[in-house]
């Protein structure tokens, strides 16, 4: 068998198809066929980004109402500004269990606190430290929302353990225009 130019150019055209082929068609569809798998990539970690984001929707929601029943029970400890006085006399009844002698209540003008007022009481309580303490305990347990930015206790008979405690107490409470508007 003998080669020629016929053959020759038989052999090259018949080269030329696949290297023409490889270049012209299976190139550029392997490029539209990596262009789609980077978009397909792409709107997957959209996918899973918003799924991300709306799982934590609902967590939010329920954070929101935990949230909002914490602020409903803190404002439940809140008195409106006619019971400040039951509150008042609740102290009063609690230093007279510690035995305890209530020499001074002076009220001073309510002060706005954030989106309630505080009433604050300055109070002088006399008696043995014991008693004192346990005064503290209860007061502690008061359903109401109170503080004590100023105290001072004074030994007046070491013999006895006898002091006298100077204070301010706080109490806060809600203005009878706050509370009505509240549901």
């Amino acid at each position: 068998m003998q080669f020629g130019i016929r053959e020759l150019i038989f052999f090259l055209v018949l080269l030329a198809v696949p290297v023409s082929s490889f270049w012209f068609v299976f190139r550029p569809q392997n490029a539209e066929i990596e262009q789609a798998m980077q978009e397909i990539e792409h709107k997957e970690q959209m996918l899973q980004s918003l799924a991300e984001a709306t799982s934590q929707t609902a967590d939010l929601v329920k954070a929101n109402e935990e949230i909002g029943a914490a602020i409903e029970m803190i404002e439940s400890r809140l008195p409106t500004n006619k019971e400040v006085d039951v509150i008042l006399e609740q102290v009063a009844d609690i230093a007279t269990g510690s035995n305890l002698e209530l020499a001074r209540v002076r009220s001073e003008n309510p002060v706005q606190a954030a989106a309630y007022m505080e009433q604050p009481l300055e109070m002088r309580i006399r008696g043995e430290f014991s008693g004192f303490y346990s005064f503290l305990l209860e007061l502690e347990k008061l359903d109401r929302i109170t503080r004590m930015p100023n105290f001072r206790v004074i030994r007046v008979d070491r013999a006895d353990g006898v002091v006298e405690a100077n204070f301010t107490l706080s109490i806060y409470f809600e203005s009878e225009d706050d509370a009505g508007g509240r549901s």
